[in-house]
């Protein structure tokens, strides 16, 4: 085996297509990571069988160089569906509808049909899945003692990355390049802290709400200078920007396929939804039309009713029978009950004015002169 060379700084990884492969990594899929420059080499069987022959005899030669990527097991994948029913669903409903899914048959794929229409615990999951694939994805590489930076994490510019990575084995660099080396160690270090796998919340007040802005990511160039001839036929490139792009299904390799999946599937349920939602949304517009349609005719009764009574002539005045008396009476009442009533007078105090009262006159008594 010839000598490999060494990386001046901590290699440069990327967390989500890492993320990826872990998540894609099963019994029929075999998944290298390269410990000198950090290319993830991909098993993929529908390649022929020289090439295959070849890169198992690259992977057995230099077994010190590649690792596999654990396998992502029945257990795990019930531990993290668990895991997120337990901690992160809080409506009770919810909570046992999930907990029936992960005991039922083709547990991962009910379960993310039911997520996905959910479109609340959608968020929770994909911030959960990635911060437990995270964690995962830590403590592996730990444990093969690899010194890595993601590249996600790194608040520098597409061309200082692409630089570093040209670089990677140069021992004598530029100032610029010599200075961020060093920033790279630092960070390399807090991967390795105990914070990284246990990450804590943090205390005090919460920031300001601020709205966010959508940045584009950058998205540096893959430079690798030491990929073997076997393995450049299996490189695994995928370009993956954000963490929601990597399924948890494992039918399907994308997000997209997995919606299209999901559409499909639920497109009947929908149907169903919208005719019964349009049934009783047609119901009501009838309801309603009727209600509106009563009231109208009320209300022209009621007008014709008030104006024949208005507008009839009156008859000649002659002997009235108390038949005739009667009817008119119940004309006089109908019409009342359409003219608006009478204010009540409060009852004036007496006055002598045009009124009787109850006070007698009283004439004075003149006296008789006496006699003398």
């Amino acid at each position: 085996m010839a000598k490999l060379p060494q990386a001046q700084n901590p290699l440069l990884l990327r967390y989500h297509r890492l993320m990826d492969a872990f998540a894609k990594s099963d019994d029929e899929r075999d998944f290298y990571l390269d410990k000198v420059e950090g290319f993830i080499v991909f098993v993929d069987l529908d390649k022929g069988q020289a090439e295959l022959d070849e890169l198992f005899q690259e992977v057995s030669e230099n077994n010190v160089r590649y690792c596999l990527i654990p396998k992502l097991t029945f257990y795990e994948t019930k531990k993290f569906m668990e895991g997120f029913v337990n901690e992160k669903v809080y409506d009770i409903d919810t909570k046992e509808k999930l907990l029936d899914i992960i005991q039922s048959k083709e547990a991962r794929e009910n379960f993310l049909e039911f997520i996905y229409d959910h479109l609340t615990e959608l968020e929770k999951w994909q911030q959960y899945y990635h911060e437990r694939s995270r964690i995962r994805i830590i403590e592996w590489l730990r444990s093969q003692n690899i010194q890595f930076v993601f590249e996600e994490d790194l608040d520098l510019n597409k061309n200082m990355l692409e630089k570093l990575k040209r670089h990677l084995f140069d021992v004598k660099v530029s100032k610029d390049i010599a200075n961020v080396r060093e920033a790279l160690q630092t960070k390399a270090k807090t991967y390795y802290s105990n914070e990284a796998l246990n990450p804590r919340p943090k205390r005090g007040r919460p920031p300001k709400q601020v709205v966010k802005v959508e940045v584009e990511p950058q998205v540096t160039v893959d430079m690798y200078t030491t990929v073997p001839s076997a393995c450049r036929l299996f490189l695994y490139l995928p370009e993956i920007t954000n963490a929601a792009a990597v399924t948890f299904s494992a039918k399907f390799d994308t997000e997209a396929q997995l919606l299209a999946n999901l559409r499909g599937s639920s497109r009947v349920k929908v149907d169903t939804k919208l005719q019964a939602l349009s049934e009783r949304l047609e119901s009501l517009r009838h309801l309603s039309s009727r209600l509106i349609g009563l009231e109208d005719v009320a209300a022209v009764k009621g007008e014709e009713r008030l104006i024949k009574a208005v507008s009839k002539k009156p008859e000649p005045e002659e002997e009235i029978g108390e038949e005739e008396e009667g009817k008119k009476r119940g004309l006089l009442d109908v019409v009342k009950g359409f003219l608006p009533g009478k204010k009540k007078e409060r009852p004036k105090s007496p006055t002598v004015e045009g009124k009787k009262t109850d006070m007698k006159m009283v004439t004075q008594i003149q006296k008789k002169p006496k006699k003398k």
